[in-house]
């Protein structure tokens, strides 16, 4: 578990850090762009190795339950999967979703891990998830009041929710289970 927790103290960390406007400027200032953003991309990789790594540990040494989720809430995640991937995608394919969600990778891990905290009662998936979704709302807060610009339907957005159906339909038929090792169950 100190690996899970590790690499989410560094992960989280790191991306918490660039919501601190003065202290990431100093930062920059004294060091440099280039650097700047070189040790951010390292200890931000680190983190999401040892967190990858940690929550592999974790689960082959045996999860610690906390509670047992309903059985349809597995179904409550599948459905709140397809929103998330959705703004995942138009978080790179600017249309009037994204001008309407203003930041929709943020709207996405909040989705993302509110829906896998429904699905698994868990300790570490708690950690995981947990921390994951208090960081989403952290940045999300300090974003502060956005401004939305009014767009019409475009490609950006027909490219979002095509994409973000294929990747949800990728991981329901074997992606998850190919890259994280446990099969969708709904």
């Amino acid at each position: 578990m100190i690996w899970l927790c590790t690499g989410l103290i560094l992960f989280l960390g790191a991306h918490g850090f660039v919501r601190l406007i003065g202290p990431r400027e100093e930062l920059i200032t004294r060091f440099g762009p280039q650097a700047y953003r070189g040790l951010f991309s390292l200890i931000s990789l680190a983190g999401l190795v040892l967190l990858i790594y940690g929550y592999s540990l974790y689960r082959d040494q045996g999860m610690i339950e906390v509670w047992e989720p309903p059985r349809f809430l597995a179904n409550v995640t599948l459905l709140l999967m397809l929103p998330a991937m959705i703004l995942l995608i138009s978080t790179y394919a600017p249309g009037k979703i994204k001008a309407m969600v203003v930041h929709p990778m943020l709207g996405s891990v909040k989705i993302w891990a509110l829906a896998h905290l429904l699905a698994n009662g868990d300790l570490g998936s708690m950690l995981l998830f947990g921390g994951f979704l208090a960081w989403a709302l952290f940045a999300r807060i300090r974003l502060g009041k956005a401004v939305r610009v009014s767009m019409p339907w475009g490609r950006g957005d027909m490219i979002a929710i095509g994409g973000g159906i294929a990747v949800w339909l990728g991981f329901m038929v074997g992606l998850h289970k190919l890259l994280i090792g446990v099969a969708v169950v709904g």
